[in-house]
């Protein structure tokens, strides 16, 4: 090889050695690129999480006086001694809920149980609890049931403008009962 040939090879081979550099700068921007999405995820998930216990610490100051303001309304409404008081932005009411009835031991209700009082689906045999809660108003409680009196109850309805509509909105919360293996009607 003369002269002119090895320059040629030489330069030749800088010129690949600089355009590999330059595609692995390449990679390593794309590296960092990455890293700074996922940076900006986590930062925005733990933002997220910020103002959800933000908020969340901010709506239950507001719920203790929302339930502060239904003990107030309910002394009215007993005050007053009236099932329902109708006021201008709602509904104050009392009624008494219906008597509950719990299968509280279904091998002892089953075997003194009358057939009225059962529901028979092939194959399976289960109580029905709606005869049973009115064969109970005119008879005895059969073995195995617990009966648990429907307690008067306090609601109260806001009235809510929704597009020129007048519209009731029922609030408050269920009661759940105590044992959730346990029918109940």
């Amino acid at each position: 090889m003369n002269f002119l040939e090895e320059l040629l090879a030489e330069v030749e081979l800088k010129e690949e050695t600089q355009t590999e550099a330059y595609f692995d700068l390449l990679l390593l921007q794309v590296q960092q690129l990455e890293n700074q999405i996922a940076y900006n995820f986590t930062e925005a998930e733990k933002e997220c999480m910020m103002i959800n216990d933000f908020i969340m610490h901010k709506n239950v100051v507001l719920q203790e006086k929302v339930r502060w303001l239904e003990i107030k309304l309910e002394a009215f409404n007993r005050e007053k001694k009236e099932k329902t008081i109708d006021l201008s932005h709602g509904t104050l009411k009392f009624h008494k809920k219906p008597d509950k009835v719990e299968i509280t031991d279904m091998v002892v209700f089953l075997k003194n149980a009358k057939p009225e009082l059962l529901t028979v689906i092939p194959e399976q045999v289960k109580p029905d609890l709606n005869k049973i809660k009115s064969f109970i108003k005119q008879r005895v409680i059969p073995k195995g049931v617990t009966v648990t009196e429907g307690k008067e109850e306090f609601t109260y309805k806001l009235k809510e403008k929704e597009n020129e509509n007048e519209r009731e909105k029922e609030t408050g919360t269920p009661v759940e009962s105590a044992y959730p293996h346990r029918v109940a009607v």
